[in-house]
């Protein structure tokens, strides 16, 4: 049992038969034909050689097959990873492309480490502390920044930057140098792109096509443009115009092997290793976890870290450079009918038929291509409704947005993510800092407490209480003591006070000493202090001091027991005294 769960494969592959093998196959052959022209384009996204796509794409596919969970996943470069390791190695200062690709191969290696040793600890949860409106922001800027950075390759012009001020006044300052032949060339792949993504579907089956076949033509949309778009190239003898191509690619199969590896260059890489390493795992485990559903399937995300690491380690020793599971490709792969992760495995294998044979063909194929497929792959990541969708909803989240959008386009994309993260945290601990405490009442009719501000609710003018939704811990402790206080001074009817505590589930020791301080404050008053609803793991804690020994009142399981009761020992108290 415990291989089965190291190596999924052992699993799934003992129940591998005909129907499963057939629906890989056509999944493989068409995920191929995409990968082909999106791999060499995210490697120019990186700044590495085109062929270093290839190489990521193979071994990191099998290495999943393997140890991941997730029947159709499809792991390799994608477009956020592929910036962030541009941002990653430009600082480096490296003279050589051999030196710059040969440090994407430590990034890779240093990436698939972390994610082991996340694995080996069980840090799979590590993707719930990375809220969605943060992601939702990193992944929009990262996508605006894409976009923009590959339109110097759009008018064959050189420009620098790895922001967007930056970008956009090199941009401007390049535009008047801008070559006519690759600017149409973007141009007219651009447009040819974006009307395949859009309407070449629906005008195929005007003409009679079948949806099926519709389908699989639009994902080979990039593919006819790259052959287009060579052969008009070679035929009208456009590198001597000006035009940038692709070049020399060496055939063949990817250079294993370990790369260099010293201390000052991954001393260097271990801070954006370990920013890679977490956005790559939750973009991965997202998809995943979101294609699994669909399928009525579920994922391990401890392994699935493991998983990750495999492959980066094996993208490392095979002259790539860092890869997760991709959105676009993993769709494709599912809707084209993967059933197992052998799917990856067989696009593994079309794409090393391809690194060994057909790169001699990708020689004049136009760098504006690459960039015209890379800028409609991002656009679906650019979702700015998120900044009104949050507005309207939570202006806290708007302001975790707002600024990890406007921090990665100004900063860049690991000053963006790390103050995206630091942002989310300070915004948390400001909402817990200000718990909301709701002074409750009894429902005619019923045994349920609610806000006596919003039901017309039965309360005794002799007994307050107030349901805590927070759980207590420093960053609200002293405010629920001040929120408490100052409900109860002044108010000369008032004998007992009882927290419902209901929606707390820990107390932590500053919050302990706060109960402590209420429960003398209260005493000194001549109020007496009572708990209800006490869960079980807080009331463990609890127990561990000598804070109910000093209680003045009770610890009563329920709340409609603890007002029924005290309120009628003190009507029991009145008629007697009277």
């Amino acid at each position: 049992m415990p291989w089965r769960s190291f190596l999924p494969i052992l699993d799934w592959g003992r129940a591998y038969d005909r129907s499963q093998l057939s629906g890989d196959m056509t999944a493989a052959v068409i995920v191929t034909i995409m990968l082909i022209p999106q791999s060499l384009a995210y490697a120019l996204l990186a700044g590495l050689p085109a062929e270093t796509g290839l190489y990521a794409s193979i071994l990191p596919l099998v290495a999943y097959a393997l140890f991941g969970t997730s029947r159709v996943l499809a792991v390799g470069p994608v477009a956020v990873v592929s910036l962030m390791t541009a941002s990653a190695l430009a600082p480096l200062g490296l003279d050589t492309l051999t030196d710059y690709v040969a440090a994407a191969a430590v990034l890779a290696l240093l990436s698939g480490l972390i994610l082991l040793l996340m694995g080996a600890l069980r840090l799979g949860i590590v993707a719930n502390f990375l809220s969605h409106p943060v992601i939702a922001g990193f992944i929009t800027a990262s996508g605006l920044l894409i976009a923009v950075s590959q339109v110097k390759h759009i008018l064959g012009v050189s420009a620098q930057g790895h922001s967007l001020p930056e970008l956009l006044r090199s941009l401007w300052q390049a535009l008047p140098a801008a070559n006519i032949p690759t600017t149409l060339i973007g141009i007219t792949v651009l447009g040819f792109l974006l009307w395949v993504r859009k309407g070449m579907a629906r005008a195929l089956v005007a003409l009679g096509v079948g949806p099926g076949l519709a389908g699989t033509l639009v994902r080979a949309g990039p593919v006819l443009a790259v052959i287009g778009t060579t052969l008009a190239t070679w035929g009208l003898a456009l590198p001597g115009a000006g035009v940038a191509v692709v070049g020399e690619v060496p055939m063949g199969f990817p250079p294993l092997g370990m790369p260099d590896l010293d201390m000052a260059l991954i001393t260097a890489l271990l801070g954006p290793a370990v920013l890679i390493s977490i956005i790559g795992y939750v973009e991965s485990v997202s998809v995943a976890q979101t294609l699994a559903a669909k399928q009525k399937q579920r994922i391990e995300p401890n392994q699935e870290l493991i998983a990750l690491g495999v492959s980066n380690i094996s993208s490392g020793l095979s002259g790539g450079y860092p890869v997760t599971g991709g959105f676009a490709r993993s769709v494709v792969n599912f809707d084209a009918g993967a059933r197992t992760p052998a799917a990856g495995a067989f696009t593994a294998i079309g794409l090393l038929i391809a690194a060994m044979f057909l790169t001699p063909l990708l020689y004049f194929l136009p760098i504006a291509t690459l960039a015209a497929t890379i800028i409609v792959a991002v656009l679906s990541l650019v979702d700015l409704s998120i900044l009104q969708r949050s507005w309207s909803y939570s202006k806290a989240d708007f302001a975790a947005v707002l600024g990890t959008i406007g921090l990665t386009l100004v900063a860049g994309v690991e000053i963006g993510v790390a103050s995206g993260v630091a942002i989310s945290l300070v915004l948390f601990v400001w909402k817990t800092s200000r718990p909301h405490v709701a002074e409750v009442g009894r429902v005619p009719g019923s045994q349920h407490f609610r806000n006596i501000h919003r039901h017309d609710v039965i309360t005794d003018p002799r007994v307050l209480t107030l349901r805590i939704d927070e759980s207590l811990y420093f960053a609200n402790a002293r405010r629920m003591e001040d929120v408490i206080l100052a409900r109860v001074h002044g108010d000369p009817n008032l004998k007992h006070v009882i927290l419902m505590f209901s929606a707390v589930n820990e107390v932590d020791l500053s919050a302990l000493e706060s109960l402590e301080a209420i429960n003398r404050r209260l005493g000194d008053m001549g109020l007496t202090l009572h708990l209800s609803e006490v869960k079980g793991p807080v009331m463990d804690r609890l127990l561990c001091s000598h804070f109910l020994e000093e209680l003045t009142g009770q610890v009563f399981l329920s709340q409609y027991e603890a007002f029924d009761r005290l309120a009628e020992e003190d009507t029991t108290r009145t008629s007697a005294a009277s």
